[in-house]
């Protein structure tokens, strides 16, 4: 009996050790696990911090403005309408603003913008550019496809297309933007040679060849490289004949002389 109980109290005593010995384990491994997670989130709220800081820190502040792309447009006009934002961290650059600022340009067709580290912007801008001539009375306005003028002469610059509008139509009809369209379809050496161009409707444009007397009824500006390669194959257009070439059907291609 004194053997059993002995027994009995040392099976005891190795449980409470056994028990006490899993505590402390799990215990630890609970220590470790919370260290684990403070310390992450110790490191990430660090570098959140860290990036925060050197995003909006004066050391990454706007300091020059550069602009690429200019030829009418003064750089320098360019990089004075946007200069309020120097001092402005990269971060919090108002592109809205930029937008507001370089919009009262009205020879800039298009623009973007590109942040170069640790203190640059770019602006690279791509300008109108005229494609015909109307003449307002005093002179000749150069205007892009949209209608804007681009720039104003007392004469016709030699290689762009004059344009004779409606009456009843201004740079906002159809007849302007089917002659602007019908422009920007031409071959570029069909193109150079047309003098004055005229149109009422989308389907109706013809244009007269410089220092020959000959006429082409293009009509739209559908189909310009057959309607080009009926023109020049046609005999009368090869000698120079004077006269009106009607290609707005390019399969049923019409000379009347003059």
């Amino acid at each position: 009996m004194r053997s059993a109980r002995a027994e009995l109290r040392s099976a005891a005593r190795a449980r409470r050790r056994a028990e006490k010995a899993e505590v402390r384990r799990f215990t630890r491994r609970t220590r470790r696990r919370r260290i684990a997670v403070a310390t992450a989130g110790s490191l990430a709220l660090l570098l959140a911090v860290m990036i925060v800081g050197a995003v909006y820190s004066p050391l990454l502040a706007l300091r020059r403005i550069s602009v690429e792309g200019t030829s009418r447009l003064s750089a320098s006009q360019l990089r004075g309408a946007v200069d309020g934002q120097l001092g402005t961290p990269l971060a919090l650059l108002d592109e809205k603003r930029i937008g507001a600022e370089l919009g009262a340009f009205p020879l800039i067709r298009s623009y973007s913008t590109e942040i170069v580290p640790p203190d640059s912007l770019l602006i690279r801008v791509v300008e109108r550019q005229p494609v015909a001539a109307l003449d307002s009375g005093a002179g000749f306005e150069l205007v892009d496809p949209a209608g804007v003028a681009v720039a104003s002469s007392l004469g016709r610059p030699a290689g762009i297309a004059a344009l004779t509008l409606p009456p009843s139509q201004g740079v906002d009809g159809i007849a302007f933007r089917a002659m602007t369209r019908v422009l920007l379809t031409l071959p570029p050496d069909l193109l150079s040679r047309v003098d004055t161009v005229t149109a009422r409707t989308a389907d109706d444009v013809s244009f007269t060849v410089t220092g020959t007397g000959q006429i082409v009824e293009w009509g739209s500006a559908d189909d310009p490289a057959a309607k080009a390669q009926t023109l020049t194959r046609m005999p009368e257009w090869l000698a120079g004949q004077a006269g009106s070439f009607d290609v707005a059907s390019p399969g049923t291609a019409i000379f009347r002389a003059s």
